[in-house]
């Protein structure tokens, strides 16, 4: 089985910055697509941006210019730069893996959620 574990969720100012981590481990071949999902209160699970095993990158409307996804594939992680953050980025920030595991099939992996709060 794989597991993802995420961490760096805080409490910051509009206009701040934060990062977030995730980090995949257990029995994985490889991984393909990475990417981030957030859900705020009330709403749906939305993706926020993917990145491929090339370095192929897909951003949110709402993020781009403020947001960069980057994994390191030697490590199995990925992470969130997140910059000029906004009250409306609040929400449960979840990582997302799709791995091929040792059994030969791919699956897809959720991380935990981090809680990333947006508030003067």
């Amino acid at each position: 089985q794989v597991q993802l574990v995420e961490s760096g969720g805080d409490v910051v100012q509009p206009g701040g910055s934060l990062g977030l981590s995730c980090a995949a481990s257990g029995r994985i071949q490889r991984i393909n697509t990475m990417a981030w999902y957030r859900q705020a209160p009330g709403k749906e699970r939305e993706l926020v941006t993917s990145i491929t095993p090339g370095g192929t990158t897909n951003y949110a409307d709402s993020v781009k210019g403020r947001f960069t996804i980057s994994r390191d594939n030697a490590k199995n992680t990925v992470s969130l730069r997140m910059n000029t953050l906004k009250p409306e980025d609040t929400a449960a920030y979840y990582c997302y893996m799709n791995v091929l595991t040792n059994d030969g099939f791919w699956r897809n992996y959720w991380g935990q959620g981090t809680q990333v709060t947006v508030s003067s």
